[in-house]
């Protein structure tokens, strides 16, 4: 009786590994270069029907090419190492604050009317404009979608960018986005470069307009504890907001110095 019980539990034990290694069969596999994409976009597009993907996504998916710029920038991503100031002089930090300062007076209603709905002063947005996209200049010539899907099957990140992947394809179904949207080497989008799932979830209009950009990343702070009034260098409450829209130490930082330079002039300059 005891070793038909044994039996009957090792069998049940390996009917269900074989079931779970069934289930996981037909799962889209990453790789690490171009000669698997094409055999992971037809088993990602099933998931993606699966997952009530519509026929504008999955034919924008099916137009996606491997995007090895994306994978050789994605190599190289070593400025996030550099000490502060180094890395302030590598974005061009005086730039953009001497711009920045301009930008919110010509701007000055804008940033009112976003400062009245969010809470968010124009210090730290105007910091994230200039650093994302110098100001709008910069926004990316890539294939969105290529990269996103590239980025999505290359085994080092694929967690992370198959849910941005759903998300653009959930954009294209709804209209907001296509399979020629331009973007950078990421797939960051518009003036201060959304990911497609943050543009799904804090979007507020069409990220190439500057003020929809500033309002959405101003949207964004909001969602992520920013309280109006509250400071915002590291130790303060908003920190922590800004710590949420990029996970590099350095940029938190630097971006923090920024919008305190273009808020509050020559005072932020003593901060390290």
């Amino acid at each position: 009786m005891i070793k038909a019980r044994k039996l009957a539990a090792a069998t049940f034990a390996t009917w269900a590994v074989l079931a779970c290694l069934g289930s996981n069969a037909l799962a889209a596999q990453c790789g690490s270069g171009p000669g698997g994409f094409e055999a992971w976009k037809r088993t990602f597009a099933e998931e993606a029907r699966a997952k009530g993907i519509g026929a504008a996504g999955i034919s924008a998916l099916m137009q996606t090419n491997y995007a090895s710029a994306t994978i050789a920038a994605d190599r190289s991503l070593h400025s996030f190492s550099l000490s502060l100031d180094q890395f302030l002089a590598k974005r061009g930090a005086a730039t953009i604050v001497a711009r920045g300062r301009a930008m919110k007076q010509s701007h000055a209603a804008l940033f009112a009317s976003i400062e009245q709905r969010y809470g968010v002063p124009p210090g730290p947005l105007i910091a994230i404009w200039g650093m994302e996209t110098g100001f709008g200049s910069q926004r990316g010539n890539q294939n969105m979608l290529s990269s996103i899907a590239t980025l999505a099957y290359d085994c080092r990140r694929p967690e992370y960018f198959t849910d941005q992947l759903y998300a653009a394809l959930k954009l294209v179904d709804r209209g907001v986005l296509s399979a020629s949207t331009r973007g950078s080497m990421h797939g960051e989008l518009g003036q201060t470069q959304f990911l497609p799932k943050t543009m799904l979830e804090y979007g507020t209009g069409n990220l190439d307009n500057a003020a929809n950009a500033l309002s959405s990343t101003a949207n964004f702070l909001k969602a992520h504890g920013w309280q109006a009034g509250a400071g915002y260098q590291p130790g303060e409450p908003n920190f922590a907001a800004i710590q949420a829209w990029n996970a590099a130490g350095v940029y938190q930082k630097a971006i923090a110095l920024m919008g305190r330079q273009i808020d509050g002039g020559e005072r932020g300059a003593a901060m390290r």
